[in-house]
């Protein structure tokens, strides 16, 4: 059993260096697929090539498994990458990114995405629907009984690219009916933000967090806001984790 007073395994300047390590990884990961896929003439067009290569997060997800470790969870606790097939109500089953068990009890299911140029808009509309759906799916499974007795955590972690498609306004689409103001005058990295925050607000996900970082290989990253900050959601998570029977 884990302790509620276990401490955070790590400090500021550990936290940034975790974070500084996954984002260098991302960018490596994506230029290493794209290259290698140029090489075997099978290169696509924009980023789409480096899309179909594969598991760019797997730094992040790298992170939250050494966090449930610290937590007190074992190696066969922490899935990733395999394994994380969860039931769902409106489907079968849909994969997570790292999910966390014990003793039959799922303590924590956590999805990751990310998002580069050029097609932002498309792409925001079907993250927002992916986002939504996932974990309205997951929480009626859950009021179901499929997942359990115990509520789990359920976190989501995206990671935007900086880039002007990505910071510029943009505009609304023609409605008959009056936007939310909330989304006038934004950028598409503003309304990711304000996809986590409400996401959180009305429960869909215990926690968020967002992290924006230019292309290139130096791990720079910048997090827009502190209540979406990968710190704060990894606390939030250890806290969770370290409280499961």
């Amino acid at each position: 059993m884990g302790s509620m007073q276990a401490r955070f395994p790590w400090n500021e300047a550990d936290m940034e260096a975790r974070i500084r390590k996954a984002v260098l990884r991302y960018w490596a990961s994506r230029s290493g697929q794209s290259d290698r896929q140029k090489a075997a003439g099978q290169a696509e067009s924009g980023a789409r090539g480096e899309v179909l290569g594969g598991q760019h997060l797997d730094g992040f997800c790298d992170l939250v498994c050494e966090l449930a470790g610290a937590a007190g969870f074992a190696s066969d606790e922490v899935r990733f990458s395999t394994g994380v097939e969860l039931p769902g109500f409106y489907r079968p089953t849909k994969k997570w990114d790292v999910v966390v068990v014990r003793g039959g009890r799922l303590c924590a299911a956590i999805e990751m995405k990310s998002q580069v140029g050029p097609s932002f808009g498309n792409n925001f509309n079907n993250r927002t629907e992916e986002a939504v759906g996932s974990s309205v799916d997951l929480w009626r499974a859950y009021k179901e009984g499929t997942l359990g007795a115990h509520p789990p955590w359920v976190g989501y972690f995206f990671f935007l690219e900086k880039a002007p498609g990505s910071t510029k306004t943009v505009g609304l689409a023609r409605t008959p009916f009056a936007v939310d103001p909330t989304f006038r005058n934004t950028s598409y990295a503003k309304r990711y933000e304000i996809l986590c925050r409400r996401m959180v607000l009305d429960r869909n996900y215990n926690a968020a967090a967002l992290i924006m970082s230019q292309r290139g290989l130096l791990g720079d990253y910048e997090e827009p806001s502190e209540d979406l900050s990968l710190a704060r959601f990894a606390r939030a998570l250890f806290g969770h984790l370290v409280g499961c029977v």
